[in-house]
Formats: structure tokens, C-alpha cells, sequence
């Protein structure tokens, strides 16, 4: 067949030579082959059990889930299987007893589908009574059909979601209505270019860069039009470093300390690195742009708010927050609204242990963290819901992405006690979230207590 050479319609994406080659899994199996997966041959076997491992890895999800997905399958093939699993490869070997298989496999981007996640944990848990009984190409046939899930929701209803998310996020760090109703329209503007740099397939650093340039750009622009038209003051500009908390990288920081307590070193390291890798992008970016814009993160100017009033509105904009991040994960909206509800919370209950018990911002952090933990195995329990969908959007709220912006703005204009201070606070912070998490696990989870 001729290609359509046409510079017009062909976009070079469609045109250039990819870096990672398709895997042409059909051609394990035959169209015609009656035979059932369980009396199929070594290497056909692996292709089922790698691909399912590859297919759980591109959703976002840890080493932990990914290799338990793949010997549950191994089991009921009758393959024992030997599994590294990365931030975006898999090296596994097969064996069953005459034979080995060994394969290298990989995604060409990583990211977070919590809906594709749902599907895939309902596929492996009935594996051993549909799927088991069927052809190889039957298996991949099903396999397809989960790997076209892709966004459910359009870039401009994805900029929603981020502005909602980052419009909550603003009033929970104590901004007022005029930095929420400013970050609202830049953060929904910032993940709206965000997320067509992704479907076009541009790189990491070129997508975060523009996207949070553009939320620093659109926030200022707005702040100067309020301050014309509406005679807003000035001092609303710190709510510019909420614009552009969208960015942040809450699954693989999550899934990273699960790894790291379940001794997947090199998936733990590598999801550690790319987090580590998105927030000094981010920061660094966001920096420039407010050394080229004259911004400052400074304090929120202090609320009067009656302390139940206060109460409510914490649960409220949680609720939000967490719905607004479970929206950018590409959860279902009945998904969303079962995190938003352990989100509002986890998170009232952190922030309340903060400023009426006086509890360290870390131990609250743990101590939030290990309610939506508990909370979401128990949901887990009764709706099937994968914990992981509902946790991490639910905590992600939690993240301190404004300490760690305020300790990278600090450190470049050479304020070192000040960054080191908000640098502490925020590392502190970031280890005790997955702690709180892997705690909630060890509690409700018979299995991952131990190392086996």
C-alpha cells in the first residue's frame, strides 16, 4: 500500500521512523489454532503472561502488582516465571520443566490509566475461569480490546479537571477566591497544552516546560486584567505557584516507596528518578518564568473564617481536589467520586491534626495517608475497585509540591537556610505518605506483609 506522502494531512509523527518497534503479538498464535492456551506451547504462553505485564506496567502501577499479575498467570498456565520489572521494561523468563523462554520487553512512555488498571485487575482475576479456557488468539484478541482504552475524557475536559484540582488545591495552602479563581483558568490552560504535547507524542521535558510556562503566563496575564478592570491587588500573585500544581507526580511517588518497601529496587529507584525528574523540570521552569515575570512566592494573606465554616469548606475542596486529579489518572467519574470521598477525608483529617492538635505536618501526612489506605481496601472489599486508583489520587492532594517549589526558588536565589528549611519539610513529608500507605497495606493485606 502507498503511504500518503501529503505534508498536509501527514503530521510527522505519522511519518517518522519510531525509536520502539511494535510488537506483532498475534503472530505467537495461529487465526486458526483451536487450541486452548492451557495446551499451547511455551513460547505462546509467554507471549500471554508478558503481555498482561506490560499492559499493568503502561497503566502506572508498581513492580509489586505487575509481578503478582503475571504469576497468578504462570500458575494457571503451568509456567514457573522469573520476573525484573522497571519504570518502563519487563525481563522475565519462562520455564515449565523442558523449555525456557526469555524476553525483553518495553513501553515507549510511561503514565497513569487508572481505567485501562480496572480492566486489566478483572481480566487476571478471571483468567483461571474464562480466559483459561480459550485460544491464544482469542487471549490477544481480549488483550486489544483493553489496550485501545485511552483517555476517556477530551484535553479541554482534562483542563477542567486540572483547574478544579489546582483551584481546590489553592484554598487547602490558604489561598483566597482571588488566587483560586486565577489558578482555576491557568492551570486548566497549562493542562490543556500539557495534554496535546502528550497526544502528539512530544517529549517529557518539552511538555512540562511549556505546559507549566504557560500556566505562570496565563495566571500573570489574568492577575494584571483583575488589577485593571477590577482593581485587584497585587498581592495575589503567589497563588501562581498553585497554577501549576497539576504537574505533580503523585503515582510514581507513591508507587515508588511501595517498591522500595517491598525491595524492587530498580522499579522503586527508577519511578523515583523520573518524579525527581518531572519536579526539578517543573520547578525549574516555573522559576524562570517568575524571574522573567517578577513573580514571588510569597504567604497567602491570612482568612477570617469562622472555624466551622473553615471545616467545611476543608472537606469540600478536598472532595474536589481529589475528584479533579482521579479525572486527570482517567478514572471513571463513579471511580473519581469513591476517591474524592476517602480524599475529603484523609485530607480534613490532616490538615484539622495540624492546626488543632498540634502534630508535625510528617506524622499527619502518615496519619492521612494511612486512613485512605484503610479506607480503600475496605471500598476495595465490597466494590473491586484496584486500592492503588483510589489511594493515590486520594493522598495526592498531599503532596507538598509548593514546599518543594519554594525550596528550588529559594536555593536559586541563594536563600540556603530557607530552602534548606522548606526542602526538609517537604522530603519529610513526600516519605511519609508512602509509609502511611504501605502501613494501611501490611494492616489489610495478608499478603504483602511478607517478602516471599
Amino acid at each position: 500500500m502507498k503511504k500518503n506522502t501529503d505534508p498536509i494531512s501527514t503530521s510527522y509523527v505519522d511519518i517518522m521512523e519510531k525509536n520502539h518497534m511494535e510488537i506483532p503479538w498475534h503472530d505467537y498464535t495461529g487465526d486458526d489454532s483451536n487450541v486452548l492456551i492451557s495446551d499451547a506451547g511455551l513460547i505462546e504462553k509467554a507471549s500471554v503472561i508478558g503481555r498482561v505485564g506490560l499492559i499493568l506496567l503502561s497503566c502506572g502501577t508498581g513492580a509489586w502488582r505487575v509481578r503478582t499479575s503475571m504469576n497468578k498467570l504462570s500458575k494457571e498456565l503451568g509456567v514457573t516465571c522469573t520476573v525484573d520489572v522497571g519504570l518502563m521494561s519487563i525481563e522475565f523468563n519462562c520455564f515449565d520443566g523442558n523449555d525456557c523462554v526469555s524476553q525483553s520487553l518495553s513501553i515507549a512512555n510511561t503514565g497513569v490509566n487508572t481505567s485501562k488498571l480496572y480492566r486489566m485487575e478483572r481480566f487476571v482475576d478471571s483468567f483461571p475461569n474464562i480466559e483459561a479456557h480459550l485460544t491464544g488468539e482469542e487471549i490477544h484478541k481480549r488483550l486489544d480490546e483493553i489496550e485501545r482504552i485511552h483517555a476517556l475524557y477530551s484535553p479541554v475536559k482534562l483542563g477542567l479537571a486540572a483547574a478544579l484540582a489546582c483551584c481546590a488545591f489553592t484554598f487547602l495552602l490558604g489561598g483566597g477566591p482571588v488566587e483560586m479563581i486565577l489558578a482555576f483558568i491557568a492551570a486548566g490552560v497549562g493542562n490543556i497544552i500539557r495534554t496535546k504535547l502528550i497526544k502528539h507524542h512530544f517529549t517529557l521535558f518539552l511538555n512540562i516546560a511549556a505546559s507549566i510556562s504557560a500556566a505562570c503566563l496565563i495566571y500573570t496575564i489574568c492577575l494584571k486584567l483583575a488589577e485593571m478592570l477590577f482593581h485587584v491587588a497585587a498581592v495575589h500573585e503567589a497563588g501562581y505557584i498553585c497554577s501549576i500544581l497539576f504537574i505533580i507526580p503523585g503515582f510514581p511517588f507513591i508507587t515508588s516507596g511501595i517498591d522500595l518497601a517491598k525491595l524492587d529496587l530498580r522499579s522503586g529507584l527508577e519511578r523515583l528518578t523520573y518524579s525527581i525528574i518531572i519536579v526539578l523540570v517543573a520547578a525549574m521552569s516555573a522559576w524562570i518564568m517568575a524571574l522573567l515575570l517578577h513573580l514571588q512566592p510569597l504567604s497567602f494573606a491570612d482568612m477570617h473564617i469562622n472555624v466551622w465554616v473553615h471545616f467545611i469548606l476543608r472537606i469540600i475542596t478536598s472532595f474536589c481536589g481529589v475528584f479533579g486529579f482521579s479525572l486527570m489518572f482517567n478514572s471513571s467519574v463513579s471511580m473519581a467520586c469513591t476517591a474524592a470521598m476517602i480524599g475529603a477525608v484523609a485530607n480534613t483529617l490532616r490538615l484539622e491534626l495540624v492546626d488543632h492538635c498540634g502534630i508535625p505536618a510528617a506524622v499527619a501526612a502518615f496519619l492521612g495517608a494511612l486512613t485512605a489506605g484503610l479506607l480503600a481496601s475496605f471500598i476495595k472489599q465490597n466494590h473491586g475497585y484496584p486500592r492503588i486508583s483510589l489511594t493515590v489520587p486520594s493522598i495526592v492532594i498531599m503532596v507538598p509540591g509548593l514546599y518543594l517549589y519554594r525550596a528550588i526558588y529559594n536555593f536559586g536565589i541563594m536563600s540556603l537556610t530557607e530552602a534548606v528549611s522548606w526542602f526538609t519539610s517537604a522530603i519529610m513529608i513526600i516519605i511519609a505518605l508512602p509509609l502511611g500507605l504501605i502501613f494501611a497495606r501490611i494492616l489489610t493485606d495478608r499478603t504483602f506483609r511478607y517478602c516471599t
